[in-house]
């Protein structure tokens, strides 16, 4: 259960600050029915990363890995935005959260309506040819596998960041930016542990950014970087918080 004072603190802070980014990472999206990759039903549990998602794994087996791949996007096809995507978009709305920087995916944040969304490890619904670099979107998981480029009839892999490889420069550099203008940034179901993402938070609290953390556990950056730490689920814990900042919202315009 999240500590009651902490997230009345919160919210309050965040109604008086504004200009909150937010870095969100599988645990957001655990409620949706996604799996996370570190956590006791993690992905990485079943499967070894440098199997599957890396570039050498991908030149040795690109079957392999779109196989996983369609088995992923099945999963995520199925899934829905859940409440904590849900009140992120509604903090957007309310003027208060400037832009959410994601180590997801799963596109889970669009679906709920928000507006600014900085993927860093890409998207698993686009792919991108090999050869000429030409990308598409997918509707649905393909059918045949691995698919080939419609234009040079190249192979397309996933257009995601693979272990080993750079976060794409403008991704990186938007969220720099955003990071640098927040006065609040809201860390949300990540582990901490994956760089460079896990470097935002630490640039936010040089910089003398509050950081308020939201997660189902301490992760590696509760103690080094952390102001307050709400424990819970995302999907119950930002609802919460959002309600709370509305209220503090509705006092400060009422007086």
């Amino acid at each position: 259960m999240v500590d009651e004072p902490l997230l009345d603190k919160a919210a309050r802070l965040i109604a008086r600050l504004g200009r909150v980014t937010a870095l969100t990472g599988a645990g957001i999206s655990a409620d949706s029915g996604v799996p996370t990759f570190r956590g006791r039903d993690g992905l990485w549990r079943r499967f070894k990363p440098e199997e599957l998602a890396t570039p050498e794994a991908f030149r040795r087996n690109p079957r392999l890995v779109w196989e996983w791949y369609r088995w992923r996007m099945e999963i995520i096809a199925k899934a829905r935005p859940n409440p904590g995507h849900y009140a992120l978009s509604e903090l957007e709305r309310l003027g208060l959260l400037e832009c959410i920087v994601t180590q997801n995916v799963d596109g889970l944040h669009q679906k709920a309506g928000s507006k600014r969304v900085v993927e860093l490890h890409g998207n698993i619904w686009r792919a991108r040819c090999v050869e000429c670099g030409y990308r598409l979107v997918f509707e649905k998981p393909p059918d045949d596998i691995p698919p080939r480029c419609p234009r040079c009839g190249g192979l397309m892999r996933p257009d995601v960041v693979w272990f080993g490889e750079p976060i794409p420069e403008d991704a990186w550099r938007e969220a720099v930016e955003c990071t640098l203008r927040s006065r609040v940034m809201l860390v949300v179901g990540t582990s901490g542990v994956v760089y460079p993402a896990a470097l935002l938070p630490r640039i936010a609290r040089d910089n003398g950014t509050l950081v308020v953390e939201v997660n189902v556990e301490p992760s590696a950056l509760t103690e080094e970087v952390t102001d307050i730490f709400l424990q819970g689920r995302a999907a119950d814990v930002l609802p919460r918080l959002v309600e709370r900042v509305k209220k503090y919202l509705r006092a400060t315009t009422s007086s």
